[in-house]
C-alpha cells in the first residue's frame, strides 16, 4: 500500500484535530469594500468554504482597530457589524468541516494619514519606513509616524484584547497574532524601526516587551492553546526592516521564552522572503534554526511546493506547512496534493481587486 504523504497526515494541534498538515496562509485580498470593512456575505464566506479541506485556515489580516488599518478594503474585528459578518464566515467553514483562525493585525507605521483623518500612523519611533501605502487614491509614500506613548501602547494592547474577545464571539477556532512582516510588533523588535530609550527599546528584552505584554493580556481572555503567533526573523529590505547584529538574538530570545513559558497553538515562521545569503547576520534556514529551540507546534511558510513541504515535515523541522498563492488558484489544494493533480496558475492582476473575479472563480477539478 502506498504510504500517505507527510503533509497529508493528521495532526493534533494542542487538542485541535487537524485532518492534514496543509495550512491556508493568511493573505490580504482587499475584498471588504463595503465602507464598514466587514466580510461580505456571498463572497468571503464562499471563498473560505471553498478551501475548507485545509487542515487549518488562517484568515486574512484583520485590523483590531481603525488605528491599525494600512490598506484599503481590509476587514476588521473591532465592530459588532464585523463580528456578525465574520460569524457568517466561521459557521459556513465549520459546517463544511473546516477549522479557521483569524489573524489579528495592526500595521503600525506602514500606513498613511489618509486612513486616520489626517493624523499620523503609530510606530515605536519617529522613523519613516520609506514604503508605499495602498490608499483609496492609489499608492502613497509613507510618512514619519507618531512615536507611541505609553498610553498608545496600553490602548493598543486593549485593542488586541477586544479583537480576541470579538473573535470568540464570531466563532473562530483560534487567533493568530500578526507579529511579522514589518508590522507593528515587528517594528518594536527591530533596531531599524525602534530607537526608544524607555522600557520598550534598547535591550532585547525591552524590544520584545510590547509583544509579550500583549500576548499575556490576550491569553487572559482567549484560550492560550488556541493562540498562534507569526514571525519573519530574516525579513530584510522590505517594509523598512533591516537585519542587524541583534536581529537573530532577538528572535532567539522570543522563541525560547515562548517555548519555556507558553502553551500556544503554534509558532508560525517564514523562511526569508528575499535572498539573504550575502546579508550579514541573517539566517538563511529559519526552520532549521528554530526547530531545536521550540518544542511546540512549528508552522513554516514561504515558497513551499508539495515536495519541499513533505521533506520539511519528514526531516522533523516543521509540523505544519502554510501555503499562500497556491491556495488562491487551487481551492482544492489538499485534494490535488493527494491525487497528484496539476495546480492551476494564479492571476496576479486579481490579487487585490474587487468582487468575485480571481477570488471565487477558480475551479475545483478533483
Amino acid at each position: 500500500m502506498k504510504k500517505e504523504q507527510a503533509v497529508l497526515q493528521p495532526y493534533n494541534m494542542t487538542g485541535l484535530e487537524l485532518p492534514n498538515r496543509v495550512v491556508m496562509a493568511p493573505m490580504t485580498r482587499n475584498r471588504a469594500d463595503n465602507g464598514e470593512n466587514t466580510p461580505i456575505e456571498g463572497l468571503h464566506d464562499v471563498y473560505y468554504k471553498q478551501r475548507a479541506s485545509a487542515g487549518l485556515i488562517i484568515s486574512e489580516g484583520s485590523q483590531v482597530s481603525k488605528r491599525g488599518v494600512g490598506y484599503i478594503n481590509t476587514p476588521g474585528i473591532y465592530s459588532e457589524a464585523q463580528v456578525r459578518a465574520w460569524k457568517q464566515v466561521t459557521e459556513t467553514v465549520q459546517r463544511a468541516g473546516g477549522r479557521i483562525f483569524i489573524q489579528l493585525w495592526h500595521v503600525g507605521r506602514v500606513s498613511h494619514p489618509d486612513f486616520h483623518n489626517g493624523e499620523l500612523p503609530l510606530g515605536p519611533s519617529a522613523l519613516n519606513p520609506y514604503g508605499k501605502s495602498f490608499t483609496n487614491e492609489g499608492f502613497k509614500p509613507t510618512e514619519v509616524p507618531k512615536e507611541m506613548t505609553r498610553e498608545d501602547i496600553d490602548r493598543t494592547q486593549q485593542e488586541f484584547v477586544k479583537g480576541a474577545e470579538n473573535a470568540l464571539k464570531a466563532g473562530f477556532d483560534g487567533i493568530e497574532i500578526h507579529s511579522s512582516n514589518g508590522y507593528l510588533f515587528h517594528q518594536f523588535f527591530s533596531s531599524s524601526s525602534n530607537e526608544r530609550t524607555d522600557a520598550y527599546g534598547g535591550s532585547i528584552e525591552n524590544k520584545a516587551r510590547f509583544f509579550f505584554e500583549t500576548l499575556d493580556t490576550v491569553k487572559a481572555v482567549f484560550p492560550e492553546n488556541r493562540i498562534g503567533v507569526r514571525f519573519n526573523p530574516s525579513l530584510h529590505g522590505l517594509w523598512g526592516i533591516e537585519v542587524s547584529e541583534d536581529t537573530m538574538p532577538t528572535f532567539d530570545y522570543i522563541i525560547e521564552k515562548l517555548n519555556a513559558e507558553y502553551n500556544l497553538a503554534y509558532v508560525h515562521l517564514s523562511e526569508p522572503f528575499t535572498d539573504v545569503s550575502e546579508v550579514p547576520f541573517a539566517e538563511t534556514e529559519i526552520a532549521k534554526r528554530y526547530r531545536p529551540k521550540y518544542g511546540g507546534t512549528l508552522m513554516i511558510n514561504t515558497n513551499f511546493d508539495l515536495e519541499k513541504a513533505n521533506k520539511v515535515i519528514e526531516d522533523g523541522y516543521a509540523d505544519l506547512v502554510a501555503f499562500g498563492k497556491p491556495y488562491i488558484s487551487n481551492p482544492d489544494l489538499v485534494e490535488r496534493f493527494r491525487e497528484g493533480v496539476e495546480l492551476s496558475p494564479y492571476d496576479k492582476s486579481t490579487f487585490y481587486t474587487h468582487g468575485p473575479k480571481g477570488y471565487l472563480d477558480y475551479e475545483r477539478r478533483t
